[in-house]
Parts: C-alpha cells; structure tokens; sequence
C-alpha cells in the first residue's frame, strides 16, 4: 500500500453531500454528531441513491459519515417526540420504519455496488445500513453493535441485513447481548471485508471502487442482481436461474469483447452492452 497517501477530509453540510469523480459517487453522511437516520436523513439518502440510478456517469457508490460516528441508527428523540400524537406515535413509528426498509431495499437494489466506508461507531440501524451494502471496509477504530435489547427496543429491522451477512449465531449474540464489537471481530463475523488503518480508509475504499469502476457496468449490474436473486432461492431453482443468466451474458456485446481480448491477450474496451 505504500502507493496511497493519507488526506485530511474537507468540511462538508449535511445531511448528505454527494460527490462524483471518475464513476465513483460518495454519498457522505454529514448529520454530526450521531448522523441518525432521521426521516429526512433517510429521504435525503434515498433521493441521492434514485438519482444516481439514472446517472450512467455513476458506476460504484461509497457510503461514508462525517465525524466520530459512523451513524447512531434511527433518530431516537425525533421518534420520542411523537409519542404525544393522538396515536402515541404509531403512525410515525409506522413511517420511520417503512421508510428505513425503503433505503435499505434501494441499497441491495441498486444497480450499481455500493460499499460502506465505515470509521467509528455504526449502531441498531447504522449497522443495518452497513450490512445492507455490497462491501464493506471499516477503519481499525470502527466498532458495531445492536443495543435495543438495552433500552427495550429489539434491533428486528437491524437484524433483517445482519443475518443475512453474519451466521445465526454470531447475530443473536449480537441482537441478544447488545454488546459492542470491535472491527476485528466484525471481519471475523463477515459484516466487514477488510480493516485498515484510519488514515488509509479513504483511499482504500477509494481504490476498491475504481477497480469495480473499470469493469463492465453491464456485467456488475447482472451479476449483483443474480447474486441477490439466488441468494433466496433452492438449489435446483438458483442453478436454473444463474444458468439463464449466463446465457443471456455470453450474448451480450461486453462478454464476447472480454473474452476476445483475454484470448488475444489485450486490454478490452468495455462498451456497457
């Protein structure tokens, strides 16, 4: 790594700014202290993740948060606040979580992959939004946890991602202990890739992202809907479907290109088609 140099990061406004530079937009969360994904928060995240959708400059996606906090999970006292409606706040609490499910969808969804730059603490749905992404890569720093079952409020929409990226056991001791694990354990559970030094996060997250950048934006966008797809079905049904998929793929203009070009030993000229 002793090609990447550390950068101070800029000052940014929040509540999310967004950059794009060579196929690579981040999405920053920029709600210090806690960045708390409060209604507008998520809104706002969305919005950006429905935009790029439409953007072919846009070939990868990196979430990443200003400041000591990664993000703190859902708005707390935004939600608290409401318990005066005439409801006690059912109809928000409704909302809040509908439109959490809503970004989380939109992340797995997406067409492009999306990786989680993560430095410092990602909790209750701050750790949803990490295990919601494709990839994740977290500073030695960063930490991770479910503490509802510490203020009476179970992390169940949490866990809808987390179990889906670590094993049942490592997520119901997380969801059961409300415990706070490091980013070493984290790798070990499988909710992070990799952990690197804080000062190289961004530059590594950044590297990351133009390598997929440089591949195919038409064979990315299969093979991360394939992924997920198959990922819910049985045996027989995935191999049917992915054996589908591959022929449609060897149809298409990029797969005969990279295949010439690996056979005649060049570098392929991708045409996203």
């Amino acid at each position: 790594m002793a090609e990447i140099l550390a950068i101070k990061p800029a000052a940014v406004e929040g509540p999310v700014v967004a950059q794009l530079d060579k196929g690579v937009l981040r999405l920053m969360l920029a709600n210090p202290p806690a960045n708390a994904l409060s209604l507008a928060v998520m809104a706002a995240l969305t919005a950006e993740l429905e935009r790029a959708k439409a953007d072919k400059a846009v070939r990868v996606i990196v979430l990443s948060a200003a400041g000591k906090v990664f993000c703190a999970g859902h708005d707390l006292k935004e939600m608290t606040a409401r318990r005066t409606d005439a409801d006690h706040g059912k109809a928000f609490f409704a909302e809040t979580f509908a439109a959490c499910a809503t970004l989380m969808q939109a992340i797995v969804r997406h067409p492009v992959p999306v990786i989680a730059e993560v430095d410092g603490l990602a909790t209750a749905a701050g750790l949803q939004l990490v295990a919601s992404c494709d990839l994740a890569i977290a500073s030695h720093e960063a930490t991770f946890c479910t503490p509802g079952v510490n203020i009476g409020l179970f992390c169940s929409t949490p866990m809808v991602a987390l179990s889906r990226n670590v094993s049942r056991k490592h997520a119901m001791e997380m969801l059961l202990t409300g415990e706070t694990i490091d980013a070493a354990t984290a790798k070990e559970f499988g909710l992070v890739n990799r952990v690197v030094p804080r000062e190289y996060l961004n530059q590594i997250v950044t590297k990351y992202a133009q390598t997929i950048a440089s591949k195919s934006s038409l064979v990315v966008k299969t093979g991360k809907e394939a992924f997920y797809a198959q990922a819910e079905m049985g045996l027989a049904d995935a191999y049917a479907y992915t054996g589908r998929i591959m022929v449609e793929n060897m149809l298409a203009r990029d797969a005969e290109e990279g295949i010439g070009a690996f056979i005649g030993k060049r570098k392929p000229e991708w045409k996203d088609e």
